[in-house]
């Protein structure tokens, strides 16, 4: 049996490969610059949201035994409807988003190993090593916005951009674990 300690390895090479390509992606490639805005009068929502604390905002808000409320109705209907996301005040910190993007990268080749570990053998052939360690981190680099676009109106392209993208990731991965199989 293989076991997780014996796939430290592949689980730290492929995480700091899918950082490196996660990077890449996000700061060289051009499909993700059009995915952000800025709002057309920035600076009267900023003073209408001067204030409000970080969290997760539904405008307009109303409670499930609300949405019947003809002023609910009427004020959805006219827009606009959505969901604002504010931080705390201060300059993004990129450091912190790196070292924890890593971190959710080691935590997912912990898991793909985890899985790997249990559905093949030691000295498994390459090929299959990449199919299982691939497809595992497809999905669980990828499929886990979906509920988003379904959900809370993320736009369909941002998820299949990313749906591709971890694609690419799970690629990756099960390549270094097919080449580093115990």
């Amino acid at each position: 049996m293989v076991t997780i300690p014996s796939l430290w390895l592949p689980i730290l090479l492929s995480a700091v490969v899918v950082w490196v390509l996660s990077a890449i992606v996000w700061m060289f490639l051009p499909h993700r610059k059009k995915e952000f805005k800025g709002l057309p009068n920035e600076e009267p929502v900023r003073a209408a949201l001067k204030g409000v604390g970080p969290g997760h905002y539904w405008v307009p808000w109303g409670t499930p035994e609300q949405m019947k409320d003809p002023e609910l109705i009427r004020k959805y209907q006219e827009g606009p409807a959505g969901i604002i996301q504010l931080w705390k005040p201060g300059m993004p910190s990129m450091g912190k988003s790196m070292v924890l993007s890593l971190l959710y990268y080691l935590a997912v080749g912990i898991v793909v190993a985890y899985i790997a570990s249990r559905t093949l053998d030691p000295g498994a052939d390459y090929s299959a090593v990449f199919r299982i360690v691939g497809c595992t981190a497809w999905l669980a680099y990828g499929f886990g916005g979906v509920p988003d676009s379904i959900w809370f109106g993320r736009p369909w392209s941002f998820t299949w951009k990313t749906l591709a993208e971890a694609f690419v990731y799970g690629l990756f991965t099960g390549g270094v674990f097919g080449w580093l199989w115990p």
